[in-house]
């Protein structure tokens, strides 16, 4: 169905810490207008198409869309990386991450400031 690339479509090295700037990009990953909805919404929407073509090619943005959801996943995880708890909690970012502080959450910040 799919074929799965170990590679970035496009290579991202974050070498500062940056939590507050983490919380901005999180609503990109799973806010009402980020990558996960934007794909689910594609990939949804593919099975109302009436021809083949049009099937398809929602069946392609949808895919687009995870490869971003991955990229920003990364951007997330590489600007929090060696963060401690407290850092989390003064950034505001606290409720996005799991209890062993690992995994961002697919979520939506309601406020953020830098």
């Amino acid at each position: 169905m799919w074929t799965y690339s170990r590679n970035l479509q496009y290579p991202i090295n974050i070498k500062c810490r940056n939590p507050k700037l983490a919380k901005v990009i999180i609503s990109q990953y799973g806010g009402p207008d980020g990558e996960l909805g934007a794909s689910l919404r594609y990939l949804s929407q593919k099975f109302g198409m009436p021809e083949k073509k049009s099937m398809a090619t929602l069946n392609d943005i949808g895919t687009e869309e995870l490869a971003h959801l991955e990229m920003v996943g990364t951007l997330v995880h590489q600007l929090t990386d060696g963060a401690t708890a407290a850092e989390l909690e003064a950034a505001g970012m606290g409720d996005y991450y799991t209890d062993h502080r690992l995994g961002s959450l697919p979520t939506i910040c309601s406020w953020f400031s830098i």
